[in-house]
C-alpha cells in the first residue's frame, strides 16, 4: 500500500537534487514514471546526476519507507517501469555519460543511463562494438539492460548482458555503494557479487556505472533475406551459416509469414524476388574481412539452400541502404501494436530441436481456443528465442489470459525452455513464474531469492513486486 508523498518529503528531495531535478505534481513529469505500454503516475520522479546523489535519494526514501522504482528505457516489455502513486521513480537519464573507452583493452566504462546506441556510436569510431544489439538500441539504457540481463540478436554468439559485464557499481537499499569496477576479463577472486545485480531487475540495488567488454567490429557486413518452407529448413540454414569459412554470423532472425506480410505492407516494401507466400523468412547478417569473400560465401549458401529446398526465394543486399531496409522489416515491431493496441506479447526460449513441435502445438491450441487467433511469430532463432504477439488488442481478460499462458508455458520446463528469454520477469510475468515453477528446486530458488532480498532490503522499498513480492 502506498500513500501520497508529503510536502516535507518532496521539499527534502528538492534540497538534495535541486528543484529542477524533482518532478512532483506536474502531469508531464510524474506521468513519466510508467512505461510506454503501461503509463502510470508516481509520487515523484527524480533525476540524480551522480552515484552520491542516487545514494542520498535512496537513503531519504529508506528513512521514510517510501518505495523506490529505478527507471531505464521503458520499453514496457516486462512492465518493469510501471509505477504507482506514492512511489519515487528514480531516473538515471542524467547519468548517461561514457567515462572511458580503452581501444587496447577493449573496455568501456559508462553511466547506467547511457543508451546502447550512444555506446555503439562511440565504440564504432574506434572500430569496436559492445557485442550486443537490439532494435530498441536508441532508447534502451545499459543500466536497464544489465538489470534485465538483456539478450538481443547477437546473444547466440556473444551471450547476454551477464557475459558482457566486467564490473559494476550499485547503490544498495540501505544507501551504501557496492563497487566492483574491475577491467579484468579474467579473475577468480571468490564469489562474483556483481552477478547479484545482473538480472535482478532493480530489486537489490540501483546500478549506476558499468564496465563492459567490447569486441572488434568486422570490416564489412552483408545480409541475405531467405524465404523458406519450414522451421526445420530455417534451422538447417542457420546451422550451415554458422559453419561458413569466409565470415561469421552476426544475426539470424526469423519472421513467420503473418508478421512479414504485416510489416511489409505497413512499410510499403516489396520486391519481385521475394513474394510473401513463404511460411518463414530468415534474415542473416554475416560479418567478415572482405566484401568479395562475403558475397561469394552468401551466394554459395543460397545455392546450397536452393538445392535442398527448391522453393527457396532470396535477396542478397547489394548496398548499405538495401541492407538497412531489409533489417527494418524485422525491427519495426511497433507496427503490430499500431494494428492491435497493447497486443499481448510473450517471449520464450526453446531448445532448437524442440522449436518445430512447440510452434505447431501453440498455433494449434490457440486456434482451438479461438479460430481468429493467429499469433505473430518472430525471434532470434539461432538461440531458440521466440516472440509471440497475439493478433488482438490487450489487455486480455484475466480468464482468457490464464488459458493463453497455460498454452504457451505448460510444457516449457519439460522442454528445457524458459518463459522469459530476455525481457525479465518484472510484474508482467509473475504469473508465468508460478505457472512454470512447480517443483522443489524452484521452491528452493524462490526461498533463497527472498532471503537475499530481505537481507539487502529490510524495509522492502526497492522495486517492490518485481520478481519477488514483498
Amino acid at each position: 500500500m502506498t500513500h501520497p508523498l508529503s510536502t516535507a518529503f518532496i521539499d527534502a528531495l528538492r534540497a538534495l537534487l535541486g528543484p529542477a531535478h524533482v518532478a512532483a505534481g506536474e502531469s508531464d513529469g510524474v506521468g513519466d514514471g510508467g512505461s510506454k505500454l503501461h503509463p502510470r503516475e508516481a509520487g515523484a520522479v527524480v533525476y540524480p546526476a551522480t552515484t552520491d546523489e542516487v545514494a542520498d535519494v535512496v537513503r531519504l526514501c529508506a528513512q521514510h519507507r517510501v518505495p523506490v522504482l529505478p527507471k531505464s528505457g521503458r520499453s514496457g516489455q516486462g512492465s518493469a517501469g510501471v509505477s504507482q502513486p506514492g512511489e519515487v521513480v528514480l531516473s538515471l537519464s542524467r547519468m548517461n555519460h561514457i567515462e572511458a573507452i580503452d581501444p587496447q583493452a577493449r573496455v568501456a566504462v559508462v553511466g547506467a543511463g547511457c543508451t546502447l546506441a550512444a555506446l555503439q556510436e562511440a565504440a564504432a569510431a574506434l572500430q569496436l562494438e559492445p557485442g550486443i544489439d537490439l532494435a530498441a538500441r536508441g532508447s534502451a539504457t545499459l543500466g536497464g539492460m544489465v538489470s534485465a540481463n538483456t539478450g538481443g540478436v547477437m546473444a547466440f554468439r556473444n551471450g547476454v548482458m551477464r557475459h558482457r559485464v566486467l564490473g559494476l557499481e550499485a547503490v544498495l537499499p540501505d544507501s551504501s555503494v557496492f563497487q566492483d569496477l574491475s577491467w579484468a576479463g579474467k579473475k577468480t577472486a571468490g564469489t562474483e557479487l556483481r552477478h547479484l545485480f545482473i538480472g535482478a531487475e532493480g530489486t537489490l540495488g540501483v546500478i549506476t556505472r558499468i564496465v563492459l567488454k567490447l569486441d572488434p567490429l568486422p570490416q564489412v557486413t552483408n545480409t541475405v533475406l531467405l524465404g523458406l518452407p519450414s522451421v526445420e529448413a530455417t534451422l538447417d540454414v542457420i546451422g550451415r551459416a554458422l559453419q561458413m569459412e569466409v565470415g561469421h554470423v552476426r544475426a539470424a532472425e526469423a519472421l513467420w509469414q503473418g508478421l512479414m506480410r504485416l510489416n511489409a505492407q505497413a512499410l510499403h516494401w516489396s520486391d519481385a524476388a521475394m513474394p510473401l507466400d513463404q511460411p518463414l523468412y530468415l534474415l542473416l547478417k554475416i560479418g567478415g574481412a572482405r566484401h568479395d569473400a562475403l558475397q561469394t560465401g552468401l551466394e554459395q549458401l543460397v545455392a546450397d539452400t536452393r538445392l535442398r529446398y527448391p522453393s527457396t526465394t532470396d535477396i542478397i543486399a547489394s548496398s548499405a541502404p538495401q541492407e538497412a531496409a531489409l533489417w527494418h522489416l524485422r525491427e519495426a515491431t511497433d507496427i503490430v501494436y499500431r494494428a492491435h493496441p497493447h497486443a499481448p506479447s510473450f517471449e520464450v526460449s526453446v531448445p532448437l530441436w524442440n522449436i518445430p513441435a512447440y510452434v505447431a502445438q501453440v498455433q494449434a491450441e490457440l486456434a482451438a481456443l479461438d479460430a481468429n487467433l493467429r499469433p505473430y511469430l518472430f525471434g532470434h532463432l539461432a538461440d531458440g528465442t521466440l516472440n509471440i504477439i497475439l493478433n488482438e488488442p490487450g489487455p486480455l481478460a484475466s480468464a482468457r489470459a490464464r488459458v493463453v499462458e497455460h498454452i504457451l508455458y505448460r510444457n516449457l520446463q519439460a522442454l528445457g525452455g524458459s518463459f522469459s528469454a530476455e525481457h525479465g520477469v518484472c510484474v508482467k510475468r509473475l504469473g508465468a513464474l508460478n505457472e512454470t515453477s512447480d517443483d522443489t528446486k524452484d521452491d528452493t530458488k524462490r526461498a533463497l531469492l527472498e532471503k537475499i532480498k530481505k537481507l539487502l532490503d529490510a524495509p522492502g522499498v526497492k522495486n517492490r513486486g518485481n520478481i519477488i513480492r514483498g
